[in-house]
Parts: structure tokens; C-alpha cells; sequence
């Protein structure tokens, strides 16, 4: 069975919880866990540690994702927060998925990059971000509802040559939309997959590699049954990362 690690997400201390009040807390959310083991997989949430052990566990694993979250802190990609830092973001967890995805890219892991994941991969390769994109670019179309969460959606568009258009035979999707903040300036190495077109927003990248896989989207692949209906399906594309994650496997055992 394949064995996928999950960046993690963290709870800090809290004292109104009835149990574990003093203690950080490290989770997976739960439609991730189950995105992933409908990929035939163990999902394995990779927790806090030194580099050198995670770098013993990377070693075992098929392939990675980087779940969603809280926003990434400006400081990571050298801005200063604006509206008196209003989203200040997670600079605690931004250090431990950095270095998780250091070592993935040591490895040469295959990576998927979802949401946060997917604007995490663009800061590790020195790109930057709209910290809110209501307030800095004023989009056309709505991309995050706090109350409707993971019930809105919109289409993306994008090119022959790409990626998804060999997974989909055709140029646009609807997928699902839970984020205010995303790509700015593209980092190096990474080719624009897809954009939403009424805001020109980047959807979805690549990395420009010929061995080492890694793909990040912006949408969330795991919410799909909520609104399945509406949303184009994220199985092609969920597909062929399983298929780089086992090409991996074969490689390197």
C-alpha cells in the first residue's frame, strides 16, 4: 500500500479546551484524510520534528500533500503586512512545512500542493503573495465565503499545452474556491497552469521539471463531495498524482 505524508496543521495552546488546554495540538482535516486514502493510501501527518529524523521518515514515503490552513505570514516571502498586519498568518507553521518541503524536495518526493500547500510551494521558490485579494486586487469573482466556506465556486481557464487539458480534453473547469489570498509573483521554476479568468488570479502551477514531480492548485480536491454537482471532477488530476506517487515508488525500491 502506498504511504502519502500530510504537512500538518497545528492547534496552539488553549485553555478554554477541556482536554489537552496546555498543549499544541497537530491535526489532518478530515475529508483530507479521506482524499487520501481513497488514493489506496496511509495518510501520514508528518508532525514537528528535527530535520534529520523527518528526513528518516520522508524517506519512506510515495508522495506528499501539503493540506490547506491558515495564511502564510508576509514575513516568509520578505513583505511587510498590510492593514496593520491584519493577517499576520503562521509563521510557526510555515517553518515546519518549509522544511518539510525542503526535504521532499531533496527527495525528489512527488507533490501536490493544495490551497495554503499550493501558495506554500510559490514562497519556497521565492514567490510571493496577495496577502488579501479583496483589498489589493478587488476580483470580479467572490473566491472565499467564511459562511458558505466550500459551497462557492467559479470557473478556471487554461491552455492546450498544459497539463490539465491533456487530463481533461478541454480548456476550463469549475472548481471550488476557499481563499483570499493567493499568488502574486510566480516563483522560479513554476509554469502557470490555469487562472481564473474574470480576475486573472493563478489557479494552478507546475514545476518546470522532467524528474521530479510537483503540481500545486488553489481549489480544494478534498471538498469536492460538497457541491459535486457544480464542480468539474478532480479525479483526472488526482489520478495522475497517484500515478507519479507509484512511478516513485517503483524507482527508488
Amino acid at each position: 500500500m502506498l504511504t502519502i505524508g500530510l504537512s500538518p496543521a497545528f492547534m496552539p495552546p488553549d485553555d478554554s479546551r477541556a482536554v489537552f488546554g496546555k498543549k499544541t495540538l497537530t491535526y489532518m482535516e478530515s475529508d483530507m484524510a479521506k482524499y487520501v486514502s481513497d488514493m489506496v493510501a496511509i495518510p501520514g501527518i508528518l508532525p514537528d520534528l528535527p530535520r534529520e529524523v523527518l528526513k528518516s521518515i520522508m524517506k519512506n514515503l510515495d508522495g506528499l500533500v501539503l493540506q490547506g490552513g491558515t495564511d502564510i505570514s508576509p514575513g516568509v516571502y520578505n513583505e511587510a503586512g498590510i492593514e496593520n498586519n491584519r493577517w499576520p498568518g503562521d509563521k510557526y507553521r510555515d517553518e515546519v512545512e518549509l522544511r518539510i518541503l525542503d526535504i521532499a524536495f531533496e527527495l525528489k518526493l512527488p507533490v501536490l500542493g493544495i490551497c495554503r500547500g499550493f501558495q506554500l510551494i510559490n514562497v519556497y521558490l521565492g514567490g510571493s503573495l496577495y496577502q488579501d485579494l479583496e483589498t489589493q486586487i478587488s476580483p470580479k469573482v467572490e473566491h472565499r465565503n467564511a459562511e458558505k466556506y466550500d459551497r462557492i465556486h467559479h470557473s478556471i481557464s487554461f491552455k492546450k499545452d498544459s497539463l490539465l487539458y491533456s487530463l481533461y480534453d478541454k480548456e476550463s473547469l469549475e472548481v471550488n474556491t476557499v481563499h483570499h489570498q493567493g499568488v502574486k509573483d510566480l516563483g522560479k521554476g513554476l509554469i502557470k497552469e490555469a487562472t481564473c479568468p474574470e480576475a486573472k488570479i493563478i489557479e494552478a502551477f507546475k514545476l518546470d521539471s522532467t524528474n521530479h514531480f510537483v503540481y500545486g492548485v488553489q481549489w480544494h480536491p478534498e471538498f469536492f463531495h460538497t457541491i459535486n454537482d457544480k464542480l468539474s471532477s478532480h479525479q483526472p488530476l488526482t489520478d495522475f498524482f497517484i500515478k507519479k506517487v507509484k512511478e516513485y515508488r517503483n524507482e527508488n525500491n
